[in-house]
């Protein structure tokens, strides 16, 4: 291969660093200001009804994809381009369209490039490919219910799969923010409350979908979830030690432990700074302390918000410094704030280190990513022929599931028993959006195309259990809408109910953006009750006296205490995705032994939430009589029933004291004492006996699931290090102190039969980047020949 001596940077058989710097040399500041930015030359998301004679799929492809935005395509690349952005996310293409376009972006970018550099193509991606035909998978809270990093890893590297083979290069998930109030409407998005499972489970992720090559995007960086009475966007009323404690350290161990390459800023502001401004955030911590080498992407219109929403900047311009000099090195979706950087360095007002900086980072990854080789061509990035939604997707999406349905209360109907005559009822019954969370292409963009379906073949909650129980005879009555206060069904469901041997009520949410749902993006609830009148028609089915299966199918955890005693069973899908209504059906028939854990707390009070398990004691149940709300949950983190049983017990730990860099381990047996084959899921927590700081009462530390035939016993060993005790002081810095420490083991934060002491002896340590962030498990055969 012969490589022009006035582009040396496109030698791979040069070091990436080199070639990077080569390049440099050879851009003027407008292109390497360009290499910022990006452009959304598809965008239509302003326009949230499209009516069916306007729809957009008759118009011209190259009409359509100048729509949106105030710069042309053309004219936002004269001088070259950094991303483009959602080329296949923002209308239902075909694979061919979608391939098509893909080609003729990238060549309008390097036309108007003076030295061809290709702009790197990002998608969303959190429930799978956000693209039209493409497998639909279940939304990330019900990764965290199945506590299953192995399968996650699976299905991001089928995610990856896809996009890489239709040119895409980086993904923009995961979502790491910890939930912190169940009432914000990207609960849905979440992987759950606690910050060990939502860092393995978030960074098995970031390893799956890079290891088909593309870049996995951290977010958001930082806070974002726990807004001021989980408004979006809302300000977030934080200390530095939560923070550092609960927040920072699912997005700390993807960088570690899988190389996230990407990390994207949020959109709050914590004690009034917004993280897109924090320049403790993203050089000190992020750079500084975590040695983090990859890019810094904004969230979509974070930079312009610094001026527009948060008004610590004067213009788009002054927001564009702000931003670059905290660290932020790529403006997404559009160039708007990055767009003044050429006119603040040449008057001196921000140094053209810092534009070099950014440039350096993202040129790395175009050069990682094999972009700026010789060879490289648009047709070559992509394949010829793609199947988006293939049996092998499938086969994922119905595994991550079945995992994830979490059985709450077997009561007196579950499994069913071959009931004749079943009344099916509920908004969630014969819907599919429900199962599909709003990053889900046919939640997130097909509203505006109501004419194209939804891609995909998803049968309903109805559907599958016409299937299953194929012997009974099912009518359905909706009763009521997901939203608004009309009851005029209402009273069909009662007579539906009462005509049946067995009502099934299926309720919940539907996922939308920014209001048009119950749960999703800028879907926010004012409190934890039932959207709309589904707790009424509930209430009805439930006042028959007819045994009522209620089926929950949500993004966020709904308090159901005023129901949980007086239903027949109950069980809690969430969000499982386009293969969730046969995991459902299978859960209520017996045929799949239910296995998922909550991840989320289900509260007893609507408005009395007590909010996550992580509590220190005056926030627990232990303050009982302090206040008179009610502090204990309905149902706890991490509980999950089985048609099954479990035995965990002989609980024995290697040390009873260890050095203040040393480690023990703790072993558990478990059997399944039942007459069926299931998975549990092991959990480990410690308590810190006395601390500095009020800390929670328990911290999930380890958890392993194992898969166990009826009689078959094994032994799970934690090799717990004492860096795992790890906590922030009131100096700030994070300390390994000695003491005593309880080890709780069992099968919920509630359930914990075996527990024992271990002490940890010498100095304070103060530890940093480099501690022990996880907890290996090992789980081999019981030698008592269980």
């Amino acid at each position: 291969m012969s490589i022009s001596t006035d582009r040396p940077w496109r030698d791979p058989a040069l070091p990436a660093a080199e070639r990077v710097g080569l390049l440099l040399q050879a851009m003027t500041l407008e292109e390497k200001v360009a290499q910022l930015g990006s452009r959304w030359a598809g965008n239509d998301m302003a326009d949230s009804e499209v009516p069916e004679d306007e729809a957009l799929n008759v118009a011209p492809m190259e009409d359509v994809f100048s729509a949106g935005g105030t710069q042309s395509l053309e004219d936002a690349s004269r001088d070259g381009l950094g991303h483009l952005t959602r080329v296949w996310g923002s209308y239902p293409l075909s694979v061919e369209q979608g391939i098509a376009e893909v080609i003729r972006q990238h060549e309008v970018v390097l036309k108007n490039s003076r030295l061809g550099i290709p702009a790197l193509v990002h998608e969303e991606c959190l429930t799978g490919f956000t693209t039209y035909g493409a497998t639909v998978y279940p939304a990330s809270i019900a990764w965290g219910a199945t506590f299953d990093p192995s399968l996650v890893e699976r299905m991001a590297a089928a995610i990856g799969r896809d996009m890489a083979a239709v040119g895409v290069h980086q993904g923009l998930s995961p979502v790491l923010d910890v939930v912190r109030d169940y009432r914000w409407g990207r609960v849905e998005e979440t992987i759950g409350e606690d910050p060990y499972l939502v860092g393995i489970l978030g960074s098995a992720y970031v390893r799956g979908l890079q290891s088909a090559g593309v870049l996995a995007t951290l977010k958001h960086f930082a806070g974002y979830s726990a807004s001021r009475a989980g408004r979006n966007h809302g300000p977030v009323s934080m200390g530095r030690r939560e923070l550092l404690d609960i927040i920072l350290p699912t997005f700390e161990t993807a960088i570690a432990t899988a190389g996230a390459a990407s990390v994207m800023s949020s959109y709050a502001d914590i004690d009034g700074l917004p993280a897109s401004a924090d320049s403790w955030l993203f050089t000190d911590v992020l750079r500084g302390e975590w040695g983090f080498g990859g890019t810094v992407v904004s969230d979509y219109w974070a930079v312009p918000f610094l001026a527009s929403m948060h008004r610590v900047a004067a213009d788009d311009a002054d927001a564009g410094a702000l931003a670059l000099t905290a660290g932020t090195d790529v403006e997404l979706p559009d160039t708007i704030g990055f767009a003044g950087l050429v006119d603040k360095v040449r008057s001196g007002e921000v140094s053209e280190e810092l534009v070099d900086r950014a440039a350096r980072r993202l040129l790395l990854q175009k050069v990682e990513l094999g972009l700026l080789d010789e060879d490289w061509t648009p047709e070559g990035s992509v394949q010829a022929s793609v199947e988006l939604d293939s049996t092998e997707n499938r086969a994922i999406a119905a595994e991550l599931a079945e995992k994830s349905v979490v059985l709450l209360d077997a009561g007196s109907a579950l499994p069913l028993a071959g009931p004749t005559k079943v009344a099916v009822v509920g908004p969630c019954a014969d819907d599919a959006r429900s199962l599909m969370g709003c990053y889900a292409f046919p939640n997130h963009v097909l509203p505006r195309y109501p004419d194209r379906g939804l891609g995909i073949e998803i049968p309903t909650v109805l559907d599958a259990l016409r299937n299953e129980l194929a012997g009974a005879e099912l009518s359905h009555v909706k009763g009521c809408g997901f939203t608004g206060d009309d009851r005029s069904g209402i009273a069909a469901a009662v007579a539906a109910a009462q005509d049946s041997e067995l009502c099934i009520a299926v309720l919940g949410d539907l996922s939308g953006l920014f209001g048009h749902g119950t749960s999703g993006e800028g879907c926010d609830a004012e409190d934890l009750r039932l959207p709309g009148v589904q707790g009424e028609l509930l209430d009805a089915l439930l006042g028959t006296g007819k045994p009522v299966v209620l089926v929950v199918v949500s993004g966020r955890p709904y308090a159901l205490g005023e129901f949980a005693d007086r239903t027949a069973g109950l069980v809690q899908a969430f969000i499982p995705g386009q293969a969730g209504a046969a995991a459902i059906a299978g859960v209520l028939s017996g045929r799949i032994v239910p296995s998922g854990k909550l991840p989320v707390q289900i509260p007893r009070h609507v408005g009395g939430q007590p909010g996550t398990y992580l509590q220190p004691a005056l926030g627990s149940v232990e303050s009982a009589g302090i206040s008179g709300l009610e502090a204990r949950p309905l149902y706890p983190f991490g509980y999950g029933a089985s048609y099954t049983s479990f035995e965990v017990g002989d609980l024995r730990l290697s040390a009873a004291e260890i050095a203040n860099d040393g480690e023990f381990t703790a072993t558990v047996r478990v059997r399944n004492t039942g007459d069926r084959a299931g998975d549990e899921v092991v959990q480990l927590y410690l308590r810190d006996v006395v601390a500095r700081v009020a800390r929670p009462l328990k911290l999930l530390t380890g958890f392993a699931r194992v898969s166990l035939e009826p009689g078959q016993a094994v032994e799970v060993t934690f090799q717990v290090h004492a860096d795992r005790t790890a906590y922030t002081g009131p100096d700030l810095r994070r300390i390994v102190e000695p003491g005593d420490f309880e080890v709780m083991m069992g099968t919920s934060s509630v359930d914990l039969p075996c527990r024992a002491s271990v002490r940890i002896t010498g100095d304070v340590r103060v530890v940093g980047h480099d501690r022990v962030l996880t907890t290996p498990v090992t789980i081999a055969a019981d030698p008592g020949g269980g």
